[in-house]
């Protein structure tokens, strides 16, 4: 192919953006764009946005508004505005960023070049939100990734089925859709093969792929005579690919945490020890009103079971304060669950409201002031259980995948004299602690032994014992 340009793709929000923008620059560069990382090289600027939050949503106008001196500077350069914002808002946003030249949903990456052929002949305002029948399937395109990265995104699905009364995801990435079992075992062995050690299988909600529980109106689909296979059935056929050696997931939703899948996470020896479980709020009366489909008390009975099986696993959760008419004993019943499971790690946000999500038009919405007084109340307690769990692993050998060295010095030289000269290095535990050390012989991609000698509050300090 030949050269054209430079292509810079900015990207805000979750896991399954970044793996859309890798998507996006194997696309361009299949095209001819190289990727850069400089703004001011860029011949083709795309913005991959997020409209899970306002204040995501208003980062993506603003990179944006910064490309309007830019192509008064140079005519040619093409800007994008793709992701869900793209899809949430269509046409509408020229009437905000006029300057821009593209709209691109969040199902239209196949026609990117067409997008991009219909701009280089004269066209303006080109706007593609249109939702195909079939997932976008393309295999990885090294000449646009980073290389030296051991651990990658892979997704399995797209879409959602739920329709969480807080959510903008089924209407932004439309009804669920699988990709083949054939189809991802292949990325996942190109991957493999290029050196990668871990992935992270993603999804609106992984553990209901292919289709799982979903009913035809004469029971349950069989899922193989559609070419797919459950979840935990996926997991087997991953864990035989030779190269990997840990496999992650996310996001699971706790009504289809199924024994199966506990199951897969107990003997399946590359799937890791770990579960992100977003709970998003601990009373029954909430959690009826955000249309989540399971209880309080079904939730805790998941959780027992998990730990039943798998014993250490890392647990995480995603939580919501200040819902529409939350009171006070309803969120007093989120601090309680919170004491009750004892989360490694939690990711909480206030509520806000999204267009097209139907809490937006709920009634008795909280004060931002009381919402943050709630915020900081809950992640004051969660930092208790994050330090106490860390603390745990203090004296105990740990199973580490090294992703690098460590951007910052997480131990200060002077408590490590015999050392100071060794290079400090990073990587994860199987449940998902991250963990500094100190050591000269070890690369990205090895499994090493360390002897957790410190816990700090979200990183652990070790020994190296000793490469597998």
């Amino acid at each position: 192919m030949n050269y054209r340009g430079y292509a810079y793709v900015y990207t805000i929000g979750c896991q399954m953006n970044s793996y859309d923008s890798e998507k996006i620059a194997a696309i361009l560069g299949s095209l001819g764009y190289a990727k850069t990382d400089q703004l001011e090289k860029a011949d083709i600027v795309v913005c991959n946005t997020c409209s899970i939050r306002e204040k995501a949503q208003e980062k993506a106008f603003s990179f944006l508004g910064t490309v309007a001196g830019k192509k008064r500077k140079r005519p040619g350069l093409i800007s994008i505005m793709s992701g869900c914002v793209a899809q949430q808002e269509g046409e509408n946003v020229f009437k905000r960023i006029p300057h821009l030249d593209i709209v691109m949903g969040t199902q239209a990456f196949s026609r990117l070049p067409a997008l991009i052929s219909k701009v280089q002949s004269g066209m303006r305002h080109v706007s593609d939100t249109d939702e195909p029948n079939e997932i976008f399937e393309s295999m990885p395109d090294f000449t646009t990734l980073d290389r030296e990265k051991i651990s990658r995104f892979v997704t399995i699905m797209q879409g959602c089925n739920n329709f969480c009364t807080y959510c903008v995801v089924p209407h932004v990435r439309g009804r669920e859709r699988s990709r083949t079992p054939q189809n991802i075992v292949e990325e996942i062995t190109v991957l493999a093969e290029s050196g990668v050690k871990e992935v992270t299988l993603l999804g609106q909600n992984v553990n209901s792929y292919g289709g799982y529980g979903e009913e035809d109106g004469r029971g349950k689909i069989d899922l193989h005579t559609r070419g797919l296979c459950t979840f935990p059935e996926l997991l087997e056929k991953i864990n035989e690919i030779e190269g990997i050696e840990r496999i992650r997931f996310a996001t699971s939703h706790p009504k289809n945490i199924s024994d199966e899948l506990i199951f897969a996470i107990r003997d399946l020896k590359k799937v890791c020890n770990q579960l992100h479980l977003p709970v998003q709020s601990g009373s029954n009366a909430i959690l009826k009103k955000m249309n989540r489909g399971y209880t309080r008390e079904s939730y805790l009975e998941r959780i027992a079971t998990l730990r039943s099986h798998c014993p250490g696993v890392g647990l995480s959760s995603d939580m919501i304060v200040g819902f529409p008419s939350e009171s006070r004993q309803d969120f007093d019943q989120t601090l309680d669950l919170i004491k009750r499971v004892e989360f490694d790690g939690l990711f909480a946000f206030s509520y806000s409201d999204r267009p097209n999500a139907p809490a937006s038009k709920f009634p008795s919405p909280l004060s931002e002031e009381e919402k943050m007084e709630r915020l900081n109340e809950l992640l004051s307690l969660q930092e208790h259980y994050t330090e106490k769990s860390n603390l745990a692993s203090v004296g105990k050998v740990e199973s580490v995948l090294v992703e690098g060295r460590s951007m910052k010095n997480r131990h200060a030289e002077a408590e490590m004299p015999s050392e100071p000269q060794l290079p400090q290095m990073t990587g994860r535990t199987e449940s998902g602690k991250i963990v500094h050390f100190h050591a000269d012989n070890t690369e990205p991609g090895e499994l090493v032994d360390i002897y957790i000698e410190h816990a700090y509050p979200h990183s652990l300090w070790g020994r190296l014992l000793k490469n597998r």
